[in-house]
């Protein structure tokens, strides 16, 4: 074993799980069009393969251990992307020091893996990659105790055989896939990694990557280019992003009747209170109205006013700019040291231009565009959190497939990083809305998370595929509705499905008063406006109701209750 075989080893894993990728894609159990763990897995096994590739013919095995665990560490996208880092980190660590390792010492490297990336996991769940990755571990060990002198590709088989059985059982551990009648997609990954990796171990150099994989990557390459150019160009319906709270006084009239007053006004409109203040949000063309009106309701504090079309202007220069020179955009989140003065920022995962506005407008300061099957990097979000110059930094990662990814900044940030477990869109606007900047620390991650409690979800979006799934029988295109993370019904109507939704939500939430409504990308203005339509004359009148554009992909609408 040396450093070489090692480096050549990871780049084939990378060519064979990019050969693969919709294959192991295809493996969700869920019928929602989430399948994404082999492009994740792919994508950060990808980032290490990059790297290896500038290593010169003198690299070491330590090197390339340390390498490998660095990339994926920051590449690590997803899930089982977190995973797969945290298996090569233990790898690293047990190939410290060692030029010329040993299979029982490359073996017992693997273990220090799998003791990591269980360690790392809060509920391990068998039936997965872990399990995968265990037994393979388990068997080798096993095998080296019965042949001592053997060598490492002969470990190796071994070990690629084991995953091999041990993801073909993974069905009788996890009910769910039996049911789907699939094996994990993680599990499956790991074992095409293993392969391409012992591919190299054989002697037979490394998995080539196909030519339809090439063409796909330079492709990929090119959409991005393009949709960087029309990333912002969107419709400003009114020009002014308005911003205040007002100080109630003992004779506050009704804060709805602002709401009103402001929806009458702009659209964007949020209004939400406590004892003590109302925190309102516009866009507007007439922002001095809407001070006047709320001056009627309290004094009025932390009031700002930005203009957005100057604002949409720089930033299409700025990308025209790019295009015209066939430059590549400046990048978005340049480095900034943190400043004394400035104690909290805060980066947010979303996507769909209308819902990272609403980020942008209640506090946030850097957004990492990504969400359901498309999920950042830690590196995205490393290098977000590092440009926003305050002592400690609010990550809400939106989803539950990008807290590890999230979660993995917090020892490598240069400040204190705090990870809030917002699993969706509307959870982490309810934290926003909660956030108060004269507060500590800890009693503003209180006050988020008990918002963020208060928030019932739910999604209306479609199945990718026919499935049978917690005994609902689905038929590919019927409309599935999601509540709090948990598939509760399915439906061919869209209005009835949102109108179902809604009442299921309030059910749970029987002191419900707010309701907001971010419909997506595949939704019309006019649909749009005929869901909130049906949905205002059947719900009393006590509840508000306010329709967002948010063109998200994949989710056809979101809903939060709260």
């Amino acid at each position: 074993m040396n450093g070489i075989l090692l480096r050549d080893a990871v780049i084939s894993a990378a060519n064979n799980i990019a050969n693969q990728v919709k294959l192991v894609d295809a493996l969700n159990v869920f019928p929602v069009p989430d399948g994404d763990t082999g492009t994740n897995m792919s994508m950060t096994i990808g980032a290490a393969k990059r790297e290896l590739e500038k290593a010169g013919e003198n690299i070491t095995v330590p090197e390339a251990a340390s390498i490998t665990a660095a990339a994926l560490l920051r590449g690590a996208r997803g899930n089982s992307g977190v995973i797969l880092s945290l298996l090569f980190r233990g790898f690293s660590k047990g190939l410290a020091g060692k030029n010329s390792p040993t299979p029982q010492e490359m073996c017992a490297a693997l273990g220090l893996g799998v003791e990591a990336a269980y360690k790392a996991v809060m509920k391990p769940t068998e039936g997965t990659i872990l399990t995968v990755a265990r037994l393979a571990a388990e068997k080798g060990e096993v095998f080296l105790d019965e042949n001592p002198e053997t060598d490492l590709w002969s470990l190796w088989e071994v070990i690629i055989r084991a995953a091999a059985d041990a993801l073909e059982q993974t069905p009788e551990l996890l009910p769910v896939l039996k049911k789907a009648g699939v094996v994990d997609a993680g599990g499956k990954g790991l074992l095409i990694i293993f392969e391409g990796m012992g591919q190299v171990f054989a002697g037979n150099g490394i998995v080539p990557l196909k030519e339809e994989v090439i063409r796909q990557s330079r492709s990929q390459l090119e959409d991005e280019f393009v949709n960087a150019a029309g990333a912002y160009d969107e419709v400003i319906n009114f020009t002014y992003c308005t911003e205040f709270l007002v100080n109630k006084q003992e004779d506050t009239p009704d804060s709805m009747k602002l709401r009103g007053y402001l929806e009458s006004i702009g659209d964007c409109v949020v209004v939400v209170e406590d004892e003590e203040i109302i925190k309102c949000h516009v866009h507007t063309d007439n922002p001095g109205k809407a001070l006047q009106e709320a001056l009627k309701f309290g004094s009025l504090t932390n009031m700002k006013i930005e203009n957005m079309r100057e604002q949409h202007a720089a930033q299409q220069k700025k990308v025209q700019d790019a295009a015209r020179t066939q430059d590549v955009p400046a990048d978005e989140f340049p480095y900034a040291p943190v400043n004394p003065e400035m104690e909290y920022g805060f980066v947010a995962v979303a996507a769909g231009d209308g819902g990272q506005k609403l980020f942008y407008d209640l506090g946030v300061q850097k957004i990492v565009s990504g969400g359901q099957t498309m999920n950042p990097s830690t590196d995205d979000i490393l290098r977000a959190i590092q440009s926003v110059p305050a002592k400690t930094v609010f990550v809400l990662p939106n989803n539950k497939n990008i807290i590890m990814a999230a979660e993995q900044t917090i020892r490598l940030a240069d400040r204190t990083v705090r990870v809030l477990q917002s699993r969706t869109i509307p959870q982490g606007l309810s934290a926003m809305l909660a956030f108060e900047p004269e507060a500590g620390r800890d009693d503003n991650i209180l006050a988020m998370n008990k918002a963020m409690e208060r928030v019932g979800s739910g999604q209306i979006t479609f199945a990718a595929r026919d499935s049978e799934y917690d005994g609902y029988k689905i038929k590919r295109g019927d409309l599935l509705g999601m509540e709090n993370g948990r598939l509760t019904f399915t439906e061919r109507d869209l209005t009835k499905a949102c109108i179902r939704l809604v009442k299921n939500l309030i059910k749970a939430n029987k002191e419900s008063s707010f309701i907001t409504l971010i419909y997506g990308e595949e939704i019309s203005a006019e649909q749009a406006k005929k869901v909130e339509s049906a949905l205002r004359a059947r719900l009393p009148s006590s509840i508000e109701l306010v329709l967002i554009e948010g063109n998200q992909p994949v989710y056809y609408f979101l809903v939060s209750v709260e």
